[in-house]
C-alpha cells in the first residue's frame, strides 16, 4: 500500500504504527500533517463505533485509506465499564491515578474470583472506495485489589494477566507487546494488508 492516514494525534502511537507497518505501507500520515484536519468526537457506544467513525472521517477528509483504533478496559462485574470511557472514567480531565482509584473503588466489594476483565482493541480500516474492515484484539485477566508493577500505563498495574501471574505493569515491554490487545489487532491487520498486496 502506498499511503495510509492514521487517525490519531498521539505521536508515540504514530511512531509505533509506522514501524509496525513499515514493510507494507510506503507512507503513513496523521492529522498533524494536515492544516485543517477536523477534530473527531468519539461519541460511539462501542469501540467498534468509535474506531469506524474516526477512520471514516479521516478517509473522507484525506481521500486516502485510513486506520483508526479505539481501545480500553472492560470489567465483567461492572457491565463492561469503563469500556469506551476508559481514558476518562474518573472525569473528562482524569489522569491514570484518578481512573485507577475509581476502578478500585467500584470493585472494592467484589471477590477475587468475580473480577474478570479484558483489555480490548478494535482497529478500523476504511478506504475511499468503501471498503470497511474491523480487527479485534483481546487480553483476558482480572482486576487486582492493589496496584502491582512499575511499567506500562493506564490500568496496567491493576490488571493481572491470565496465564502470567503478573500484572500488565510487571511484564517486560517485549512480553507486553507480544500479547497485548493492540498487538493482536495489528497482527490481524498486517495479515489482511499482506493478503491484499498479493491480489
Amino acid at each position: 500500500m502506498k499511503q495510509l492516514v492514521v487517525a490519531t494525534r498521539n505521536k508515540g502511537k504514530i511512531i509505533e504504527i509506522t514501524a509496525l507497518l513499515a514493510d507494507l505501507v510506503d507512507q503513513v500520515s496523521s492529522p498533524s500533517d494536515y492544516a485543517d484536519f477536523p477534530e473527531i468526537v468519539e461519541d460511539g457506544a462501542t469501540f467498534e463505533e468509535n474506531a469506524l467513525k474516526k477512520a471514516r472521517e479521516a478517509s473522507l477528509f484525506s481521500g486516502l485509506p485510513a486506520l483508526a483504533d479505539d481501545s480500553g478496559l472492560v470489567v465483567d462485574v461492572l457491565n463492561g465499564a469503563p469500556g469506551v470511557f476508559s481514558a476518562r472514567y474518573a472525569g473528562a480531565n482524569a489522569d491514570d491515578a484518578a481512573n485507577n482509584a475509581r476502578l478500585l473503588n467500584e470493585c472494592h466489594h467484589v471477590t477475587e474470583e468475580h473480577r474478570q476483565a479484558a483489555f480490548v482493541c478494535v482497529l478500523a480500516f476504511v478506504t475511499p472506495e468503501g471498503v470497511e474492515r474491523l480487527f479485534t484484539g483481546r487480553v483476558a485477566g482480572r482486576i487486582l485489589s492493589a496496584a502491582r508493577g512499575e511499567g506500562g500505563f493506564g490500568y496496567d498495574p491493576l490488571f493481572l494477566v491470565d496465564g502470567f501471574g503478573r500484572s500488565m505493569a510487571e511484564l517486560t515491554l517485549e512480553e507486553k507487546n507480544g500479547i497485548s490487545h493492540r498487538a493482536q489487532a495489528f497482527e490481524k491487520f498486517r495479515d489482511y494488508l499482506a493478503t491484499m498486496s498479493m491480489i
